[in-house]
Parts: C-alpha cells; sequence; structure tokens
C-alpha cells in the first residue's frame, strides 16, 4: 500500500471515529443522568418562577422515598444555582407545607457546596471556608426541623449526611445519623451513595471501611434495590478514581462486580436511581471491552451525563463521547 492510500485510509478512520463520538450531536445535559420528562418538564416550570408543579411533583412521590429523594435534590439543586424565586413564593403561599420547608433545607446545603468550590482544601480560601461552615450549620437546624415534620422520612437525614461529611462530623455521630436512616428506609439507595462518599479515603474513611460498607449493603439488599452496583462505585473512588487500576479492569473480582451489578439493574425496573448505575456500568464495561453490553447501557442514559464518572472530570463530556464512541465501534466490529 503506498503512502498517500494509507494516509487516506487513516484519515478516514479518524474521521469516522471522531463522527462516532460525536453523534448525538443535540448538545449533552448536564443537569440529568437520564431522560425522565415529568421532572424535566417541572425543573423548566420553575425556572419560569411556577411553584405550583414542584409541589404536585413531591405530593404525587408520596412514599416513594427514593423517588421523593430524587425529586428534591434535583430541586434543590434549581433552587441554589437557578434561583429560588418560586420557592420563596411556595413558603409565602404555604408556609406550613413540609415539601417546601425540606427542599428549601436541602437548596440551602447546595448554596453551602457552592460556597466552598470544588478545588482541593490547599487552594479554597479561609473566606470560602467560613461561608461553606456556616451555610452547613444553618441547613442542619433546617433538616433536623425538617425531619421533626416529616418524621418517617429518611430524606431529611440522607441529606444530612453532605452536612456531615462538610463539618467533619465523627464517626459516632454518623453511626447515629445511619441509624436514623437504616430504621425508615434500610436499602435507599440515594442514602447509601451519599454514605459512601462519607466513608472514602478522600474524605473520612478509608478503603477498607467504605469496601465493608458497599459489600454489606449489597449482601443485605433485595435485588432492584440497586445496592449491588455500591461496591462497583467504592472500587471505581478507591482504585480507579486514584489511578491504580491499570490493568486490573479484567480482573476476575471487577468482572465479578460488573457482573453483580447488571442483575440489579436488570431487576430495577423504573428506579429513579437506574441511570446512575447505567453510566458506570457503561465505563466499565468499555473498560473490559464487553462492548455490547457497554452499548446497551448507553442507549438507556444517551445524551445526559449529570453521573460517576463523566462528573468528576472537567473533560467529561468528552469522556463520555469518547467511551461512548469505543462501545460503538467495538461493537460493530464484535458482529463480523
Amino acid at each position: 500500500m503506498s503512502i498517500p492510500i494509507l494516509y487516506t485510509s487513516v484519515v478516514v478512520v479518524a474521521l469516522c471515529f471522531l463522527l462516532a463520538a460525536l453523534i448525538p450531536l443535540r448538545p449533552l445535559n448536564r443537569r440529568l443522568a437520564g431522560p425522565d420528562p415529568q421532572l424535566q418538564l417541572v425543573l423548566k416550570a420553575v425556572r419560569g418562577g411556577a411553584w405550583q408543579p414542584a409541589a404536585d411533583l413531591m405530593k404525587a412521590a408520596g412514599t416513594d422515598w427514593e423517588r421523593r429523594t430524587h425529586y428534591a435534590r434535583h430541586l434543590a439543586y434549581s433552587a441554589a444555582y437557578d434561583g429560588d424565586g418560586w420557592l420563596r413564593a411556595w413558603q409565602a403561599a404555604a408556609p406550613d407545607d413540609p415539601d417546601a420547608f425540606l427542599i428549601a433545607a436541602c437548596a440551602r446545603v447546595r448554596r453551602a457546596w457552592r460556597l466552598r468550590g470544588g478545588r482541593v482544601a490547599s487552594a479554597t480560601s479561609q473566606q470560602q471556608f467560613a461561608g461553606f461552615h456556616q451555610e452547613l450549620a444553618a441547613a442542619r437546624g433546617e433538616l433536623a426541623q425538617a425531619a421533626r415534620l416529616c418524621p418517617k422520612d429518611p430524606m431529611p437525614h440522607a441529606e444530612m449526611i453532605s452536612v456531615a461529611l462538610g463539618l467533619g462530623c465523627r464517626k459516632g455521630d454518623m453511626d447515629a445519623l445511619w441509624a436514623e436512616v437504616e430504621a425508615r428506609s434500610p436499602h435507599h439507595f440515594g442514602a447509601h451513595a451519599a454514605a459512601l462518599q462519607y466513608f472514602c479515603s478522600k474524605w473520612r474513611g478509608s478503603r477498607a471501611e467504605v469496601e465493608e460498607f458497599a459489600a454489606r449493603a449489597a449482601r443485605q439488599a433485595p435485588r432492584g434495590s440497586l445496592l449491588a452496583t455500591l461496591p462497583l462505585f467504592a472500587w471505581y473512588e478507591e482504585v480507579d478514581l486514584k489511578g491504580d487500576a491499570a490493568g486490573l479492569f479484567g480482573t476476575p473480582q471487577v468482572i465479578a462486580l460488573v457482573d453483580a451489578a447488571l442483575e440489579d439493574v436488570a431487576a430495577a425496573d423504573d428506579h429513579p436511581y437506574l441511570a446512575h448505575a447505567r453510566h458506570l456500568l457503561a465505563y466499565f464495561l468499555v473498560r473490559q471491552r464487553r462492548y455490547r453490553a457497554a452499548l446497551e447501557q448507553f442507549r438507556q442514559v444517551d445524551g445526559y451525563v449529570d453521573a460517576i464518572p463523566w462528573r468528576y472530570s472537567p473533560w467529561g463530556k468528552i469522556s463520555y463521547r469518547s467511551h461512548r464512541s469505543r462501545a460503538v465501534w467495538g461493537a460493530l466490529l464484535a458482529r463480523r
């Protein structure tokens, strides 16, 4: 083969790869992990100043604690980052509404973390830390009141984990807080995902602690709760995120973690956090060169990137497109 022909072939292959990486050409959604038409309509409404759709959404969630947590966190994020005029109007119109109070408390937690910023402690100013700690202390009181208003709801206690993380609460306090969560919803994925961060070595725990926590939760949970994915999240946090995963994705241990997570996801019909599990599975399956299985996960969440691992990187959208492209091409080539 002549050099010009070889060069042309390389260019064509590269262009095809880039095209696959760029599909879909529409902008990627960095606010959600997957499609949720009802929630998306409500978020659009509150950004326009309307609070009633948010109240209706929370009421419709009822005692589906996972869904209630999912909705409350997104509404709180919108209040903290897009403006809270709608939330203040809600509180003015219904001052005794526990849902409005809960979302306001959660929004305060979001504002606290926004004040801190996402940089490491050594690159965060004393002024940032002061505002961060002040807001978290206020949020702790508001969440305690929310827990009194909604005594059966695990959400205020689950959200308190983010406060415990920021304020550096002792393990004994965390244990007491976790007991409150388990008493209300022992297999609550949203709370477990928050607690997993607390027990990670980058925050208040260690690799041994977070792996033990994740393994115990997975062992005790029913299929479809998504808690069988926790050990995979823990491995990502403690091994891959630290750059120690080279050559380990294809080991029997990690393959077993992925297979267990796949079984749990297959049984998790309509779980509000299902998209988050799919993103992590897609990433691991690509790294294990299980491209067809990875592509199936990507199909379910395509166009959305607010999930681990993409949210950890400033180049998360590019990383998402790159891994998705590898899944597409790997699946195509595997058919031949």
